[in-house]
């Protein structure tokens, strides 16, 4: 009998945080971060709705060894994701390495392959499908999801609002998964892409047929929150036909004020137009929204504000018990604070690095032990006193 795996990620890595949280890109007041992804499969299969078991293995082989030999970074870590532990799976979504599908083994078609209900027995053991990670360290910026809702969904993603440079170099990357061989010559098989003459690359989703780009960026809009003013951006994003979603993208509510906004579509619309859209206009334009409510606050109704971030921190600092929605909605407000300069002995990076750390994985692989719900409600607490003492 084989004992547990072990973690992937060292204690110092999961401590570390992860780049893209650390605000130091352009306009990280409001940006916190620009993502941008590629969904891809590989020629000579069928969408994974209608693969059978023994083809997505081959699918992840196939994949790892070309992931893993093309060069994208200087060292790749590849997770089988099916095999990983439980803790390391939860870990890599709160660190937007992989989706929450992905995490789950959710085979296209809304079904699950894996029991999350312990009261229900299935008829037949079932096998995880087979899925994987390959993520470039040690900067995180890099991740690719192998048999998730495509058979590759290729991802950077960077601190602030950087969508150029993202462009840049998922280009550089998706040009290494399909070239021909590896950087020193070896025998490597390429990946050859479904795609057509026609509509462009062909993927599992319609909306992602044509260039299989998915642009987003996340925002941090407290300001516009207190001003009541949210519903501008909501038209404005309607009327573009953008997303706008939470935290953890797709299917998650917005939380401390966080929002990610992103294309819905991506037939008919070249890259550079997208990119430009976004980063010269849509999101330039969001930002100057939060930030004329923020200068109103602070010029017309301080006290306010000052009640809420300090009412925040005072929390943090005495609280003995949090939830993670609590923590994070108490630290988008401290992050207010700073970056509003009403708080100054709180950096905008220590803000950032908590709110990745009090997530139900982070937490208790930094403190190195399995908790219960209500030990963990009380560990946040502690850890989160302790960094914030005054």
């Amino acid at each position: 009998m084989t004992g547990p795996r072990p973690s992937a990620f060292s204690t110092a890595a999961v401590e570390r945080g992860a780049d893209w949280l650390r605000g130091l890109g352009a306009d990280g007041d409001v940006v916190v971060s620009s993502r941008v992804r590629l969904a891809r499969n590989v020629a000579g299969f069928p969408f994974l709705t209608k693969t059978t078991p023994a083809q997505r293995q081959q699918i992840l082989e196939l994949c790892r060894s070309r992931l893993l030999t093309c060069g994208i970074a200087e060292k790749m870590l590849w997770v089988d994701v099916h095999q990983a532990p439980a803790m390391d799976r939860t870990l890599m979504v709160e660190r937007h390495l992989i989706s929450k599908e992905h995490a789950k083994g959710v085979i296209p078609g809304g079904k699950t392959a894996e029991k999350e209900d312990a009261t229900e027995e299935p008829a037949e053991p079932a096998a995880p499908p087979p899925r994987g990670v390959a993520v470039s360290l040690p900067d995180e910026s890099v991740s690719i999801m192998v048999n998730e809702e495509d058979h590759l969904r290729l991802q950077v993603l960077l601190s602030g609002l950087e969508l150029s440079k993202a462009f840049e170099r998922i280009d550089q990357v998706d040009d290494l998964v399909e070239g021909p061989g590896g950087p020193d010559a070896r025998p490597v098989k390429a990946l050859e892409y479904a795609y057509s003459s026609r509509f462009g690359y062909l993927t599992a989703c319609p909306t992602n047929i044509g260039t299989g780009i998915r642009v987003s960026v996340m925002l941090h809009l407290p300001g516009l929150k207190m001003t009541g003013e949210m519903d501008k951006v909501r038209r404005a994003t309607r009327d573009m036909s953008l997303a706008v979603r939470g935290y953890y993208g797709e299917g998650s509510e917005a939380a401390g004020e966080f929002y990610q906004i992103s294309n819905q579509t991506t037939l008919g619309k070249p890259e550079s137009v997208l990119l430009h859209e976004f980063e010269q206009e849509i999101i330039p334009q969001v930002i100057g929204y939060e930030r004329a409510a923020r200068t109103l606050l602070l010029e017309k109704r301080r006290r306010l504000l000052e009640d809420k971030v300090y009412r925040a921190l005072g929390t943090l600092r005495f609280a003995r018990l949090l939830t993670p929605e609590e923590a994070l909605s108490l630290l988008s407000d401290v992050r207010l604070g700073v970056v509003t300069g009403l708080i100054k002995e709180v950096t905008e990076q220590e803000v950032n690095q908590l709110i990745l750390l009090t997530q139900p994985a982070h937490l208790q692989r930094v403190l190195g032990k399995d908790m219960d719900q209500a030990q963990r409600r009380e560990s946040r607490a502690d850890m989160v006193r302790q960094k914030l003492r005054a």
